[in-house]
C-alpha cells in the first residue's frame, strides 16, 4: 500500500517510515498537516497516518479535510497519540479516523492497524468499481455499447441549451436498418444481434470526434452532429451509410446479392428559428419515413427531398 506519514517530530516520524518500510509498503512522509494535505491531493494515498497534535492543521483538520474530499478512492486513517490523549481518540473518529495508534507505535500494533487498511481500502476499490460499472449500463445500451436513450435525453438537452445560449449550429440523423425484421427473421436473432453490433461500431467509427451516436431502440440509431450544417450533416451521414453497405452482410429481403443497407432522416439546429429537442426529433424521424418510402439506403434532409 501508499502510506502518508504525517508528524511534525522528526524521531516519530523517522521511527514510523522505517516501520512501514520494514512491514513491505510504499511510503511518503509529511512535517506537518499542511505539507500533508498537499501530498494528499498529489499522490492519493491508501493509508494516511497522522499524529493528532501538530501546528496550523492538525491531526484532527488533516482528517476532516479528507473526508470531506469527494473523489473516487478510499484513504484509510490512523491517528497517532500519546497514551494521555486517549479522551480525544472518540473526537478523531468522529472527525474522520478509521482506527488508532498510541505512541510509541509497536511494530505489532502498527502491523495489525495496516492489514485491516488493506481490507477496508481494497472492499473500497471494490465498491468503487461495482458503481462505475453501474454508471456505465445506466447509461450504455449493453449489446451495443453505444449510449442509451437516458444518455441521448441528457446530452442532447446540454447540447440544445449551449447552441441556444450561444447561437451555434448542430444536426441529428436519424438512422434506422433497412429490413431489418426481415434479416431476423431469416438469420435467428443471434445473427441479428451480431449485425447490430456490426453496425453499431462501423457508425461510430466513421464519426468524428465530437460526434455522438445512440441506440435510440431496436434497430434505430441516433447521431448528433455538434457544429453541423444541414449540408455538412448530410456529408458526413452518407459517409455513414456507404460505410455500413460496405460491410455487405447478406440481406435476402433486398432481393439477390442484396446487402444489409441503412437509411436516415436529418434535421438541424438553426439558432433563428431556435426548435425545441423534440421537434428536432419529429423532424428527423419524419425525414426518415421519406427516406424509406422513397425507396430505402439513402438519407432525406428534413423538409427536403430524399437523396
Amino acid at each position: 500500500m501508499r502510506i502518508l506519514v504525517v508528524d511534525d517530530e522528526p524521531l516519530s516520524r523517522h521511527v514510523l517510515q522505517a516501520a512501514v518500510e520494514q512491514l513491505g509498503h510504499q511510503w511518503t512522509a509529511a512535517e506537518n498537516g499542511q505539507a500533508a494535505w498537499q501530498c494528499f491531493n498529489q499522490d492519493r494515498p491508501d493509508v494516511l497516518i497522522t499524529d493528532l497534535l501538530m501546528p496550523e492543521v492538525d491531526g484532527l483538520e488533516l482528517c476532516r479535510r479528507v473526508r470531506a474530499d469527494t473523489r473516487a478512492g478510499y484513504t484509510y486513517i490512523i491517528l497517532v497519540t500519546v497514551l494521555g490523549e486517549r479522551q480525544d481518540i472518540v473526537r478523531g473518529m468522529d472527525a474522520g479516523a478509521d482506527d488508532y495508534l498510541i505512541k510509541p507505535v509497536q511494530l505489532f500494533d502498527l502491523q495489525a492497524r495496516l492489514i485491516a487498511a488493506q481490507r477496508v481500502t481494497d472492499l473500497h476499490a471494490e465498491l468503487d468499481r461495482h458503481r462505475a460499472e453501474l454508471a456505465h449500463l445506466a447509461r450504455h445500451d449493453p449489446l451495443t455499447g453505444l449510449g442509451n436513450r437516458r444518455s441521448l435525453d441528457e446530452d442532447l438537452e446540454v447540447l440544445h441549451a449551449r447552441s441556444q445560449r450561444y447561437g451555434r449550429r448542430f444536426a441529428l440523423a436519424m438512422c434506422d436498418i433497412d429490413r431489418f425484421k426481415a434479416y431476423n427473421d431469416a438469420h435467428g436473432h443471434q445473427a441479428g444481434d451480431q449485425a447490430l453490433r456490426a453496425v453499431a461500431a462501423t457508425i461510430a467509427q466513421e464519426l468524428r470526434g465530437g460526434d455522438s451516436v445512440y441506440r435510440y431502440g431496436g434497430e434505430e440509431f441516433l447521431l448528433v452532429l455538434p457544429e453541423q450544417t444541414p449540408d455538412t450533416a448530410l456529408v458526413a451521414v452518407e459517409r455513414v451509410r456507404s460505410a455500413v453497405q460496405r460491410l455487405a452482410i447478406p440481406q435476402p429481403a433486398a432481393g439477390p446479392g442484396g446487402t444489409l443497407t441503412l437509411s436516415a432522416g436529418i434535421a438541424a439546429f438553426d439558432p433563428d428559428e431556435a426548435p425545441t429537442a423534440e421537434q428536432l426529433l419529429q423532424r428527423a424521424d419524419a425525414a426518415l419515413y421519406r427516406a424509406k418510402a422513397a425507396g430505402r439506403n439513402q438519407l432525406a434532409l428534413a423538409d427536403s427531398p430524399a437523396r
